[in-house]
């Protein structure tokens, strides 16, 4: 098992890392719109944080060694259900190979976040 770690993407904000790769998959925790350079969420709209989540997904998939186009799962997390039209408008033109996905709305996201994403990706 190898610990993926990269300043592209938002440090870990607890105890876990930012992905795993084990047995030819990545495991990436989810990500929130926190922009890595700032620290912080710059954007307070569904479709300007989604874009920052997917830019943060794609940074880390990248320093695992592969690409958000080998994503064969994803499960993403939704302050506000009603959001979910315009989080599909942004989601849908960075998975544009359709990987097998889950969508929930919760109570609460880190930080205030409207959306977070986690991927399990291949290598």
């Amino acid at each position: 098992m190898k610990t993926i770690q990269t300043k592209l993407a938002p440090a870990a904000i607890g105890p876990y890392s930012q992905a795993k790769i084990s047995n030819g998959l990545v495991y990436a925790s989810g990500q929130i719109p926190v922009n890595p350079e700032t620290s912080a969420i710059e954007s307070f709209d569904i479709e300007g944080q989604t874009e920052q989540v997917c830019k943060n997904v794609a940074a880390l998939l990248n320093a695992a060694g592969t690409s958000i186009d080998k994503v064969v799962k994803t499960t993403c997390f939704l302050a506000d259900i009603a959001d979910f039209a315009a989080f599909n408008a942004v989601y849908a033109k960075y998975f544009t190979s359709a990987p097998a996905r889950s969508c929930v709305a919760v109570k609460d996201i880190p930080k205030g976040a409207l959306v977070e994403i986690e991927v399990i990706a291949e290598l």
